[in-house]
């Protein structure tokens, strides 16, 4: 497949804050959810060792996304929205996911929230059984990455959509992305990652808490804590590039950096 665009990203200056924007379940939530359910919707369950399409690229009405990281845990994702494309509007009843911004314009919808804006260093934290959905509002794509923990891709109910897509499971076909393929990583067991975006515009890395704090980078964008603490307290402490960032990176844990690529 071909894959081009030339969205802006995101740099130390422009992100906006580093406290993600919290998008919790409420009322309207849970009722629509429990209709849904009641109605004979479900949620399914990913297979680990069998659902190998998922290492491939999916192709989408919006655009794409793929798979940049994942463990028996935690599994990131890259969504690529073309301008005025927007996913379905669904729940994942179970796992708490973060929405992070690389590049573009935006906004994330839900039921009985206002808008919220979505733009290069935005952090959504969008916790289980919140309905949400992210429409591109600007003239160049819309870079996102998806932290989802703990892993299960089929845990997904679409509520509306654009596509005829609401009511329907997640999709089964993918494209193969020869050039930057996802591959093991032999000091971790059960985990796989991508070195870049298909691309070649970002670049994902394993470094230590004690690397990114003494070699930081102007070229890093994000910090993601790999660590099982973070999946049990449902609580991910995403740290930036931004030099307006100033926590510190914990030495004993594994973070995966995203980065411009030179």
């Amino acid at each position: 497949m071909t894959i081009t665009q030339e969205a802006p990203v995101a740099t130390a200056t422009e992100a906006p804050s580093h406290q993600p924007v919290r998008v919790d379940p409420g009322r309207a939530d849970i009722a629509k959810l429990h209709r849904l359910l009641q109605d004979g919707a479900r949620a399914f369950n990913e297979q680990f060792d069998e659902d190998a399409h998922l290492n491939d690229v999916i192709p989408k009405p919006w655009g794409y996304e793929y798979r940049a990281f994942v463990d028996d845990f935690f599994d990131l994702w890259a969504l690529h929205i073309e301008p005025g494309a927007g996913t379905s509007v669904h729940v994942h009843p179970r796992k708490l996911t973060y929405l992070i911004c690389l590049g573009g314009t935006g906004v994330t919808t839900g039921l009985g929230r206002a808008d919220i804006p979505v733009r290069a260093g935005t952090i959504l934290r969008i916790g289980a059984g919140a309905f949400h959905g992210t429409r591109n509002t600007g003239d160049e794509p819309l870079e996102l990455i998806e932290v989802e923990v703990p892993r299960n891709k089929f845990d997904l109910i679409r509520l509306r959509d654009d596509y005829n897509r609401a009511g329907t499971a997640y999709e089964t076909t993918a494209l193969e992305e020869p050039r930057h393929p996802m591959r093991k990583v032999p000091a971790y067991p059960n985990t796989k990652m991508r070195a870049q975006t298909p691309d070649g515009r970002f670049r994902f890395d394993l470094r230590t808490g004690m690397d990114i704090f003494y070699r930081p980078s102007d070229n890093d964008i994000f910090y993601i804590p790999l660590h099982i603490s973070g999946v049990i307290a449902r609580d991910v402490e995403i740290l930036t590039g931004s030099r307006a960032d100033n926590r510190r990176p914990q030495t004993d844990k594994q973070y995966l950096c995203i980065s411009r690529n030179h």
